[in-house]
């Protein structure tokens, strides 16, 4: 029964996550003519696929697209044991609520690729079968910034950039749980001092 209420929230996670992407898919036009302005063109609702990685990414080979789900699924498997380890090993509490909300995210864009190629038909052309092809449903826009980047800063100054990251449930769902690791990896690494124990001398 320890194990369950983190479970339970990576299960959360996946059922908000499938039903945002269903309401998208049924009820929105891809691309700009169904895009929906939440807070100016700041924010925006925007039903996109997305066939790679995070951000687009993608693995440059006939079966790149397999790879990555296999990959997903093999993490889906890690991630689950680590969190049944966490809870074993007495982890912080906080440490193991992020591992499931990576692990409901990893689980969400899972979903997507495994099955969506065959539910709604929409793995990427060329595709050899569609299962383990499909694409995952993103539809979070934000419109941060686009202009050139300032000459005094290294590498990429003087050049157009773009900040318009499109993403889903799943997504912030990990990028939550990670973010939260990050700046708290003193709390959940740092190593705890075992509490002292004065010993008693018995005299005879």
């Amino acid at each position: 029964m320890k194990y369950w209420k983190f479970y339970l929230l990576s299960l959360v996670v996946i059922l908000i996550d499938q039903a945002v992407k269903l309401i998208v898919h049924y009820n929105m036009e891809m691309g700009m003519p169904g895009e929906i302005h939440v807070i100016g063109d700041f924010f925006k609702l925007h039903y996109t696929l997305n066939p790679g990685m995070a951000f687009g990414v993608e693995l440059g080979s006939e079966y790149g697209k397999l790879m990555l789900t296999l990959f997903r699924l093999a993490a889906m498997f890690g991630i689950s044991y680590y969190l049944y380890y966490l809870v074993n090993h007495k982890a912080p509490t906080g440490l193991i609520w992020c591992i499931a909300l990576i692990l409901g995210g990893a689980v969400g864009n899972l979903i997507d690729s495994t099955f969506y190629g065959v539910w709604f038909d929409n793995a990427p052309y060329g595709s050899s079968t569609p299962w383990f092809h499909g694409q995952v449903i993103d539809m979070f826009y934000l419109d941060i910034w686009e202009g050139i980047v300032p000459n005094w800063i290294p590498l990429l100054g003087g050049k157009p950039m773009s900040l318009w990251p499109i993403f889903n449930v799943a997504d912030a769902a990990i990028f939550i749980g990670v973010m939260l690791i990050l700046f708290n990896q003193k709390r959940f690494f740092g190593e705890h001092e075992e509490p002292k124990h004065e010993t008693v001398q018995q005299g005879f």
